[in-house]
């Protein structure tokens, strides 16, 4: 997978430092998903499960706060549990990425990507911002996934 760099990210740094702090002091906001009951008790146990830190970055949740939500860094990394099958899944032409044993659908967003889990009993979805370059945050969350998220059709011996 590759992540374009665009020509403005550079510029937009400057601005953002130029304004202050302002713009990153405030969690950014992100949707909650409203998964069925059975679905948001294995996204409770995935919140109970996450670490403090993700590549570096130390835990700081979304707007507004809930536990189908979380987050690391300045909007850096966000996790939704219990969002909907995305659309681009069932393309020909879908990625994806397999990270300690967790398979994530991967999608090229303008600024990041998105990850979002694959057979299991409920998707997760990751978006990295792009200053990220590799799999390194999927790491620090596989294993609390893999552990709370069972896989949604059981593997035969």
């Amino acid at each position: 997978m590759t992540h374009r760099r665009l020509p403005f990210l550079p510029l937009a740094a400057v601005l953002l430092a130029a304004a202050g702090c302002s713009s990153t002091d405030a969690p950014r906001s992100v949707a909650v998903p409203a998964p069925p009951a059975e679905e948001k008790s294995l996204c409770l146990a995935l919140h109970e499960a996450l670490p403090e830190s993700v590549a570096g970055e130390s835990r700081r949740d979304p707007e507004p706060r809930s536990e189908l939500t979380a987050g690391w860094g300045d909007a850096a990394i966000v996790l939704r549990c219990g969002v909907p099958r995305p659309a681009g899944l069932q393309s020909e032409k879908a990625d994806g990425v397999e990270v300690n044993g967790v398979d994530w659908y991967s999608e090229e967003l303008e600024d990041g990507a998105r990850f979002t889990t694959t057979y299991r009993k409920t998707y997760v979805e990751v978006t990295l911002s792009g200053r990220f370059t590799d799999m390194g945050p999927l790491t620090d969350l596989a294993g609390p996934v893999a552990k709370t998220v069972p896989p949604r059709f059981a593997q035969t011996p």
